[in-house]
């Protein structure tokens, strides 16, 4: 079965001011479709056609059809991460926030760090390690789909095509307004139940 673009689960001008429908056209109908064509052309020739995008991502050796299949399943996974209803953190969501960094202020200041800091690309995860939250980033088309135990909640792109049409190379004024705006917390407090890999998966 061939893999297919997702429709964004939103509208294409629904996160502006703070993400444009130019990016979204260039990120979503350009970079990601190019990702699904390439993994559908790879999954082919490597034997994989009929496996589910996460069965290919665990299947594939390290090489470039891993890698794209990876990056098919974080955008996937990554623009339901995202909304423009900005409902803060509640319940259970709130209460690990507050056990790990404080506050959801303090959440925010951690993990808009880590994204910062992350030297080239990738994404900058909050997964839940255990039964606590922890912040990480991986390289390039890596995922967690290929590191056991680690349940996605939210991620944020961190290649330069998720924001430069809007913000040219201000990669910290892009995660400071996602981070203050965007964040689908709804969605996160979803994948508290460690399906959140199924929630990028197709096939």
């Amino acid at each position: 079965m061939a893999f297919t673009l997702p429709p964004l689960p939103y509208d294409r001008d629904a996160l502006a001011p703070h993400i444009s429908a130019e990016t979204l056209d260039y990120h979503h109908g350009r970079h990601h479709r190019a990702y699904v064509d390439r993994a559908n052309a790879l999954a082919e020739e490597a034997g994989l056609g009929s496996h589910s995008l996460l069965g290919v991502i665990r299947a594939a050796p390290p090489g470039p059809l891993c890698q794209i299949a990876g990056q098919v399943w974080n955008h996937s996974f990554f623009w339901q991460c995202l909304s423009p209803d900005e409902r803060p953190p509640t319940d259970q969501l709130a209460m690990l926030i507050e056990q790990g960094f404080g506050s959801h202020a303090g959440l925010i200041e951690a993990f808009s760090a880590v994204a910062t800091a992350h030297f080239g690309s990738g994404w900058a995860w909050l997964v839940l390690d255990g039964s606590a939250l922890r912040i990480t980033a991986l390289h390039d088309g890596d995922t967690p789909a290929l590191h056991e135990g680690m349940v996605p909640l939210f991620t944020l792109d961190l290649w330069e095509h998720a924001y430069y049409v809007d913000r040219r190379d201000a990669r910290r004024d892009y995660i400071a307004a996602v981070m203050a705006h965007l964040v689908n917390w709804t969605f996160v407090a979803m994948n508290l139940d460690s399906e959140g890999l199924s929630r990028g998966d197709q096939g």
